[in-house]
């Protein structure tokens, strides 16, 4: 096995998910997962926002809104922002088109489906989402068929994801899926209950879990270093692997402010940092991505992710 930050395109192409786990595992917390909103015109025009973040050092790439019963994406082939809804409304897709992504990005390529809560006591009015973002057992064989490599069980703000809607979707998605299984909250999603604590991550490790997912440091209200180290400890024992995530919009900070949240983080011991969706047109600021993959594995390991060939 390779650890991931050595591998080439051909060995993405091959991996199980247990393999991906484990070279993940042994790159030692250099691997970075950029997530991207499906639904916004890319940033450079033509191309997807996938091509871009994987251009400037992204490892893993997750999609956001990304409707796994009507797939679509900006920027494959000729699907511009303004064709794309277009194909929308009329109810065109293309079952192909995350296999096309993949070769395009070479990368492991993930979706997010949302668990709702509908008994849940909400901090602000509820976000109502499509039937095709939702994790239910539909969407699930869907992102299956689709051929995403992983998945990742969270909740959009407002959107009434909580923990025990999280914990039972962890289940479904060990019968109905096969790929990795990422699960967690990256910030309240409009539910009043806390955001995490051992008991909520040991029910998402005892339901099959492969990667917890958890707030990264500096990015949520009253989730410091003890919490999280705690929680890492806790996965490490378990043979989970952890996930960091900014998704409070400090995607779009200054360089300073990425390369601290990124070497705090990477001090606890998490196997992945994560960088969301909140900058331009749907990504993180491109020199964020960049800046946080140089701090925590350096230039060499940076130019190399960056500039190695789809082709090999």
């Amino acid at each position: 096995m390779k650890r991931l930050l050595s591998c080439n395109a051909s060995d993405f192409k091959k991996m199980s998910p247990a393999e991906l786990k484990q070279a993940i595992a042994a790159s030692e917390g250099r691997t970075i997962c950029s997530e991207m909103v499906n639904t916004h015109e890319p940033l450079i025009h033509d191309i997807t926002n996938a091509e871009t973040a994987r251009a400037v050092g992204a490892d893993l790439i997750l999609l956001n809104l990304f409707d796994c019963l009507e797939p679509l994406i900006p920027g494959i082939d000729d699907t511009t922002i303004l064709n794309y809804q277009e194909k929308k409304r009329a109810g065109q897709v293309d079952p192909e088109v995350i296999y096309k992504l993949k070769n395009l990005v070479r990368r492991p390529i993930g979706v997010n489906l949302e668990p709702i809560d509908e008994t849940a006591m909400m901090l602000e009015d509820r976000t109502v989402i499509p039937k095709g973002r939702q994790c239910t057992k539909e969407t699930l064989e869907a992102a299956d068929k689709l051929g995403f490599d992983f998945i990742c069980i969270t909740g959009n703000p407002g959107t009434g994801v909580s923990n025990q809607s999280i914990i039972k979707a962890i289940a479904m998605a060990k019968e109905y899926f096969h790929g990795l299984i990422i699960a967690g909250k990256m910030h309240g999603a409009g539910v009043n209950e806390p955001i995490l604590d051992k008991k909520i991550m040991q029910a998402f490790v005892d339901n099959g879990v492969d990667i917890l997912l958890i707030p990264a440091i500096g990015t949520v209200p009253g989730v410091d270093e003890k919490m999280l180290k705690e929680i890492v400890t806790f996965a490490k024992e378990k043979q989970v692997l952890t996930m960091t995530t900014i998704g409070t919009s400090q995607e779009s900070s200054g360089v300073e402010t990425i390369r601290e949240i990124a070497l705090r983080n990477k001090i606890l011991g998490v196997d992945i940092q994560h960088i969301g969706d909140s900058g331009y047109n749907g990504m993180a600021n491109v020199e964020n991505i960049y800046e946080m993959s140089v701090a925590i594995r350096g230039r060499r390991h940076t130019l190399s992710m960056m500039a190695r060939s789809i082709e090999r």
